[in-house]
């Protein structure tokens, strides 16, 4: 398939298209869509994240788990694109991270750059590869898998 063309999804995009709400959305912009294939997104990463409150006051450090999260958002946002109106009949549940590699920090200030591809499906789960970068270094990558659930059965 070829790129789409969305100029660039906005956070007001995103928020009709996540569940999620602060502080837990992790998306601030979708910049690159091929349906069914990749999705390029980014989070700008501020001082203002509650989780900077606990994860280290003193040297300030974005959670591996956070970040995970964030891949996982922009790989909600691949599938939901791709597949239109009939996935606002469920959500998407992490199922699961294989061969996950933290490769450098993500402090305030920075931007994290969200790469999701390699869709793979087989019935309701989904499987993929993550990529985040922080000044085109990567800071975590790995592979995910999440199961679409109808919102009556959560």
């Amino acid at each position: 398939m070829s790129r789409v063309d969305l100029g660039s999804v906005d956070i007001q995009g995103i928020l009709k298209m996540l569940p999620h709400r602060y502080p837990f959305l992790m998306v601030d912009r979708i910049t690159e869509f091929v349906p069914g294939e990749s999705i390029n997104a980014y989070k700008n990463v501020t001082f203002n994240e509650p989780f900077f409150q606990g994860h280290f006051p003193e040297l300030p450090v974005m959670p591996g788990v956070m970040i995970c999260e964030s891949l996982a958002q922009a790989g909600g946002l691949l599938v939901g694109l791709t597949d239109g109106p009939e996935r606002a009949k469920g959500v998407f549940m992490f199922t699961g991270l294989d061969k996950v590699r933290f490769r450098r920090p993500v402090r305030p200030g920075d931007k994290l750059e969200l790469r999701v591809s390699g869709v793979r499906r087989k019935l309701n789960i989904v499987k993929m590869h993550g990529v985040a970068l922080v000044d085109g270094e990567v800071a975590c990558e790995g592979d995910m898998s999440a199961a679409l659930v109808k919102r009556e059965d959560i």
